[in-house]
């Protein structure tokens, strides 16, 4: 069985833990406290040397990175959900590309000064704040524009890069990010919070923030 090292809070864990569930693999999740500092023991580095979640180990093969993880799952189960043709496994790439580096970056900000600083004591950055949100603000219009067009963030079907966008925004209603706003958006947002794989982790993130 897959053993998974991460917390039910960390959206790149859920993200991981989505996929897994979509795949129909069984895996066990070891809980790292990252507020305790967990991920930088001894024992966790040599897992992972950043000291971040989440860790996955697959017998003796031991990987970090959620989307490595993911990428991997899908790989070894042959799945379309990260597509073998190489023009459809491109668009697959350009859409987590984009979600990763500028859709999460900006979330990051918000999610951090919202719902992380007040954790562990952090001073707020009102300007980085300020900043995420003004790039939300630029980036949700074309994922809204995009599911115009298509069911799916790289067409028809399902794959990696909509589990990947619906865990960078399962935290919005509690960071205070409204995309109700984006009617395209919002209707697979709610659509994606509704399949099992997404239901077999939480109901929604606020009960596992309320955890």
């Amino acid at each position: 069985m897959i053993k998974l090292y991460g917390a039910g809070y960390s959206n790149n864990v859920n993200k991981v833990r989505f996929v897994a569930n979509a795949l129909g693999v069984e895996y066990e999740l070891n809980q790292v406290d990252l507020f305790q500092g967990q991920q930088y023991s001894e024992e966790f580095i040599k897992l992972n040397p950043v000291g971040k979640v989440p860790v996955m180990q697959d017998g003796n093969f031991t990987l970090f990175e959620s989307m490595a993880i993911s990428k991997y799952l899908a790989g070894k189960e042959g799945s379309n959900l990260y597509p073998q043709d190489l023009q459809q496994r491109a668009v697959v790439d350009q859409w987590i590309d984009f979600c990763d580096i500028h859709v999460q970056g900006a979330f990051n900000r918000v999610a951090f000064n919202r719902l992380i600083a007040p954790q562990v004591g952090a001073e707020v950055d009102q300007n980085s704040l300020n900043f995420g949100l003004e790039m939300l603000e630029k980036y949700f219009p074309v994922l809204d524009a995009q599911f115009g067009q298509s069911k799916y963030l790289a067409g028809s079907e399902l794959s990696l890069a909509d589990i990947n966008l619906l865990a960078i925004l399962d935290p919005a209603e509690v960071a205070g990010v409204d995309i109700s706003s984006y009617q395209n958006l919002q209707s697979w947002f709610q659509n994606m919070k509704q399949q099992e794989f997404y239901t077999k982790c939480h109901s929604d993130f606020k009960e596992t923030m309320g955890q």
